[in-house]
């Protein structure tokens, strides 16, 4: 157990820092169920998709190319419907849609794992700053083209960040979505995990009762996301881990308790993190700027 982990207990779901996705969905029969996951090639993505296949559940795999999804699920020793999907490539996160329409049924939960971090220096696809358009607005064309398909009591799990409160104070500028106007790694990436929140609330606002949606910030943990932050903190970080980081399987455990266990089963247009409700900053509550950003996301993939 990390030395953080020795501080935190439990909270009132039963669980905490130190649980395990494994731990959290011990008892839950997923059989008959489907989970769509996004970004299971490595890290929270493919444990996650690891437990909920061993649970029984029909696992869609999201990954950059299929053979990805495919060499994943044969690493841990389960079995995953395979998609590819480039969430920073609008056509493909359109195709995917139409694959998992195709190989799936109706989506009993909807995981938004995939993310990129804190790129050094501002990079721009189809008008949007990568961070921006891979972590949020890839996500966005992804669920609002599959609201549709999902099952009556279907949850979505969006993953944000304590990062977000490091988002600019004005909070997500779809204004300047390419951020020409000044570019920080920590700022962009901040802000992209506000969009993420703050699509979950709006999400959950507009779903249909019985439909729910949260957002979920997994903890610090060490995983390829941090592949662009250098090799000094790479270095640090095989000293540092061990004692304040979440391992994988600690890190995938709170996107797993909100998608099928029972205790989350109620909660709807909350923050998560430690399978508990947590409190997110200022602007990650702002209804209307969730709703300003949803609206604007509307208008900007429609011109993608």
């Amino acid at each position: 157990m990390s030395l953080v982990g020795l501080f935190k207990g439990t909270g009132p779901s039963g669980f905490g820092y130190s649980s395990t996705a494994e731990q959290v969905s011990e008892g839950v029969d997923l059989a008959g169920r489907t989970v769509l996951v996004t970004g299971v090639a490595s890290g929270l993505g493919q444990e996650t998709m690891r437990v909920l296949a061993r649970r029984g559940a029909t696992v869609v795999g999201l990954a950059r190319s299929e053979d990805k999804v495919r060499e994943a699920a044969r690493a841990v020793g389960v079995d995953a419907v395979p998609v590819a999907c480039d969430l920073a490539e609008p056509a493909s996160v359109r195709a995917a849609v139409q694959q998992a329409r195709d190989r799936a049924g109706a989506l009993d939960a909807l995981i938004c794992n995939a993310g990129i971090m804190a790129l050094p220096k501002r990079q721009v696809a189809h008008g949007v700053e990568l961070q921006l358009l891979t972590n949020h607005v890839g996500h966005f064309l992804l669920v609002t083209g599959l609201l549709d398909r999902l099952a009556p009591e279907s949850r979505v799990v969006v993953l944000s960040s304590a990062a977000h409160q490091g988002a600019p104070s004005f909070g997500v500028d779809l204004d300047d979505p390419a951020m020409e106007r000044g570019y920080s790694a920590w700022k962009a990436y901040g802000q992209s995990k506000l969009a993420n929140l703050l699509f979950a609330r709006e999400l959950s606002r507009r779903l249909p009762r019985g439909q729910v949606a949260n957002a979920v910030h997994p903890g610090v943990i060490w995983t390829n996301l941090g592949r662009h932050m250098g090799s000094p903190l790479q270095t640090m970080s095989g000293v540092v881990a061990p004692l304040f980081m979440k391992t994988i399987p600690q890190g995938a455990a709170t996107q797993t308790w909100a998608a099928v266990a029972p205790g989350a089963a109620g909660l709807n247009g909350e923050y998560l993190a430690d399978c508990n409700v947590a409190r997110s900053s200022a602007l990650g509550r702002d209804a209307a700027l969730a709703d300003k950003v949803w609206r604007q996301t509307e208008a900007l993939v429609a011109r993608l």
